[in-house]
């Protein structure tokens, strides 16, 4: 069996500093899951990638989003028309700073 990456104080030092209370159980289980995190990223290391291009993202992205284009907008009485509270040519709305 091989030596664990990271040990039951190393657990207990990042749940502190998480502020997480936790069991002698849970403990235990976080600490065999971030010992298989930390083996995986050894293999991850381990790979070859020299030739490899750097990339942001693993797929082609292709914006679907419209051209910014300027357009007659909706005239201000139809929108003021669904207000609840209007006052004038403004909408009212609930104050939420306090004195």
């Amino acid at each position: 069996m091989t030596q664990p990456k990271i040990s039951l104080s190393q657990v207990e030092h990042v749940a502190r500093l998480a502020r997480l209370e936790l069991s002698e159980a849970d403990k235990e289980r976080m600490r065999r899951e971030l010992d298989g995190i930390l083996s995986y990223i050894d293999t991850l290391r381990a790979l070859q990638t020299d030739g490899v291009e750097p990339t942001s993202h693993a797929v082609p992205l292709t914006n679907v989003m419209r051209e910014d284009e300027p357009r007659p907008s909706v005239p201000q009485t139809d929108m003021l028309a669904n207000a609840p509270d209007p006052s004038g040519e403004f909408f009212r709305v609930p104050r939420i700073i306090e004195e």
